[in-house]
């Protein structure tokens, strides 16, 4: 079978079972005790697999707990991270999870322990609260402890039909990542509204990533702001080496449950937890990574026009991000505030490539003196608008801003993807595929001028035109309206009346003919 094939099996294989076990729980509502599921098995066969070290004499599942000693257990929190112990494996729970009355707290006892494992050690915030959002004890698995039991059985029964053990050790594919964005993707898609606030889609992440680490032969590390579930940060590994990406990942996040997902993302892509720093906060008014600046390469999709503190805060137009622009985004609209935000932590080789809402390219005011600063000092590299109903949640064409800081001249590119030939219609939302990317991705390299799709203008003209930096002002839409040709038509119609005359010449012999 086909890695693909392989691929399409497990994905079509683990919503089944995201469905069949979910009974009469909203999908979103359910979502956390199957990711939690498949994360707890990852994190089990992973740390078996360590322990073990490929001795096939050794089976770390079948050992008693008593015979783990402090060194070992010292030497593998300080390797993994965490530790488990033999009884507290996903094999072994889910084997006796049919007959065990008490398995609602036992998982909640072993979800804490592995937690708890890390504290005192280099990984505890990264391990720490990465089981907070499976609630073994809630009552979306049912009202009774009997009906919690049963469910979580048949969560972690399903889970653990999933066909990973073979290719978990012997495949190229990473399978659990694979399937763990699977799932996170599939929710976001049923969601509506909601699913696009944590979960940029696979397509536009690429295209994301490989802007912003364009003909980079390696940075020191790749940052994203607002991380939602980790999805744009791991595009970056998915396409480049890793020893292209050297000290890691890091990324920040204001939602609890999306700040989980984004570190159990990580673990299941092998990202060990010392080469990523995910943190929880408010990245306008709290940056937590501020110390780790400045990054190479900045991802990012952060919420289009939320509100902000702004001018409300009077500090806020001292703070080092906002004061180069002289002034604040909107209060009511954050989106530049996230912009200068990432400029200031772009290093002076790097790129940043963030998705963002058009308004904010041709809209006046505080917005408009923002721009001025980005195109005044030459940081805007390239603006490319993309076809609509690219995200869950809403229809709008996003724009891709990316910011650089060694560019050679004084120009700024402009690509419009709007049209067909950059997408393709897939139920009720457009799609990128691989060829889309890689067209966009020759323009943004060698900056050609392709008739009614791209150009690069000197800044001399953005300015003339008021730092307009909207794609539409500068790329000439395609004419699509049918060209006549004047004298044919004048031929034609000439041809015509003299049919008409010769026809009211028979008619008005005719009627003669009737009346005479």
């Amino acid at each position: 079978m086909t890695s693909n094939n392989q691929r399409a099996e497990l994905q079509a294989q683990i919503w089944k079972i995201a469905n069949d076990v979910r009974g009469a729980v909203d999908g979103w509502d359910f979502k956390h005790f199957v990711l939690g599921s498949l994360f707890y098995r990852f994190i089990s066969e992973n740390f078996t697999s360590y322990i073990e070290g490929g001795d096939e004499s050794v089976k770390y599942a079948e050992l008693s707990d008593d015979v783990i000693t402090p060194e070992i257990k010292d030497d593998a929190i300080k390797t993994k991270g965490y530790f488990i112990y033999p009884s507290q494996l996903f094999v072994n729970v889910v084997n006796n999870a049919d007959d065990n009355d008490d398995l609602n707290t036992d998982l909640a006892a072993i979800f804490s322990a592995i937690e708890s494992s890390a504290n005192g050690y280099p990984s505890e915030q990264d391990i720490k609260g990465l089981f907070a959002d499976f609630d073994t004890t809630s009552n979306r698995l049912g009202n009774t402890v009997e009906n919690k039991n049963s469910r979580l059985a048949d969560v972690l029964k399903g889970v653990k039909g999933l066909k990973l053990e073979g290719e978990f050790k012997d495949s190229s594919i990473d399978f659990f990542g694979d399937a763990y964005e699977f799932l996170i993707h599939k929710y976001a898609a049923n969601a509506g509204k909601s699913g696009g606030e944590y979960f940029t889609p696979t397509n536009v992440s690429q295209l994301i990533a490989q802007l912003a680490m364009h003909k980079q032969e390696k940075v020191n590390k790749i940052y994203d702001p607002a991380a939602g579930s980790g999805s744009l940060l791991l595009q970056a590994k998915k396409h480049y080496d890793s020893h292209i990406i050297e000290e890691g990942f890091y990324g920040q996040e204001i939602n609890h449950t999306t700040y989980n997902l984004a570190r159990m993302n990580m673990f299941l892509h092998n990202i060990n937890y010392d080469k990523f720093h995910i943190v929880l906060g408010n990245t306008l008014m709290n940056p937590q990574l501020g110390d780790e600046k400045p990054f190479d390469a900045i991802v990012s999709n952060p919420p289009y026009s939320i509100k902000w503190k702004g001018s409300d805060d009077p500090t806020l137009i001292n703070d080092d991000r906002f004061a180069p622009a002289g002034v604040l985004a909107p209060k009511s609209k954050a989106d530049f505030a996230f912009v200068l935000h990432a400029l200031s932590y772009l290093s002076s080789k790097g790129r940043a490539a963030l998705v963002c809402f058009p308004g904010i390219f041709y809209r006046g005011g505080a917005e408009q003196k923002i721009r001025k600063y980005l195109v005044d000092n030459n940081y805007v590299e390239t603006i490319i608008a993309l076809a609509p109903n690219l995200f869950y949640g809403t229809s709008i064409a996003v724009t891709i801003l990316v910011l650089s800081k060694h560019k050679k001249d004084s120009k700024t590119q402009f690509i419009d993807a709007t049209g067909e030939d950059f997408f393709k219609k897939v139920t009720n939302n457009n799609e990128m595929t691989d060829a889309h990317i890689g067209k966009v991705m020759q323009m943004f390299d060698t900056k050609e001028e392709v008739a009614h799709v791209t150009t690069t203008v000197d800044n001399t003209k953005i300015a003339e035109n008021d730092y307009n930096l909207s794609v539409s002002s500068y790329v000439e839409p395609k004419d699509t309206r049918e060209k006549i040709d004047i004298e044919e038509l004048n031929k034609e119609v000439a041809i015509t009346v003299k049919k008409i005359d010769r026809l009211r010449a028979n008619i008005d012999k005719i009627v003669k003919e009737i009346t005479s």
